[in-house]
């Protein structure tokens, strides 16, 4: 198999039933795209092999475990010596209320989607483990309103 897979219109009306519900059954998932079984289930194991699905995973509601708050946090960074900010990603990624952390390009120099209870929650995360980090200049917050749209 080539390292791109071509993916076509069935293949990405399999994904996206998939990304809806991954815990679907073949034979459901292959009434939803107008297959077989059979040639559903050969669609998926390729999609798989190819690593465009990559896993399976639950969906957690966060609210209900208390943690219903997230925050979208710009970091810029005062540094450009390779090892204090690996130091500075490897910190940041081990906290369990950082549930995406990306570099980019420009400024900011990092985007980190952050989920605690509530306001208080934030501000302790925010003044014990991110403020004191070495190499962090500028920390910008933004509590989420409202989840307009999110695809995983």
């Amino acid at each position: 198999m080539s390292n791109e897979y071509k993916a076509d219109a069935v293949d990405r009306e399999i994904l996206f039933h998939l990304r809806q519900d991954g815990r679907l059954t073949n034979v459901e998932l292959a009434k939803r795209v107008g297959l077989t079984p059979p040639p559903t289930l050969r669609r998926v194991k390729r999609l798989e092999e190819a690593g465009i699905i990559s896993g399976y995973r639950a969906t957690i509601n966060h609210e209900a475990l208390g943690s219903g708050m997230e925050v979208i946090v710009s970091i810029e960074v005062s540094i450009s010596d390779l090892k204090t900010l690996e130091e500075l990603e490897t910190t940041v990624a081990a906290y369990e209320e950082v549930i995406e952390f990306r570099r980019v390009f420009g400024r900011p120099d990092y985007y980190l989607r952050v989920l605690v209870a509530d306001y208080a929650a934030y501000e302790a995360f925010q003044t014990n483990k991110i403020i004191g980090i070495p190499g962090i200049a500028r920390v910008i917050s933004q509590p989420t309103m409202k989840k307009i749209k999110v695809i995983d």
